[in-house]
């Protein structure tokens, strides 16, 4: 499935369950991982899984199966959607880890090994 089908269900999905502070991060420069990030807030333990599978339904009624990591977590989910990326998190979690800063983050040059 193309990437820009992908997001828009990702970002559809989001929308449509209240997920809160969404940001894309596009990593096609940094990682061979995925094409983005994707980082999100939900209030509660039930909201995120909520947000989670509500994710999962979209991709999958879309035809890409997808694997929600973090099922035994209360402030942490990851839904693989193969190009995408996607870390829900309790705001207090969010803050302590700051992904966004960590994928944002220019890639340092190489130096030159004399």
């Amino acid at each position: 499935m193309e990437v820009k089908k992908i997001k828009k269900i990702v970002e559809k999905s989001l929308n449509n369950s209240k997920a809160k502070n969404t940001v894309f991060i596009d990593i096609r420069k940094k990682s061979f991982i995925a094409d983005f990030i994707v980082i999100s807030s939900g209030t509660s333990s039930r909201h995120l899984q909520s947000i989670a599978d509500n994710i999962s339904y979209e991709l999958k009624k879309a035809g890409l199966d997808c694997r929600i990591e973090g099922r035994d977590s209360s402030d942490w989910k990851l839904v693989d959607a193969i190009n995408i990326i996607i870390h829900l998190f309790h705001p207090d979690k969010r803050n302590f880890y700051d992904l966004e800063k960590m994928w944002s983050e220019p890639i340092p040059k190489e130096k030159a090994i004399i």
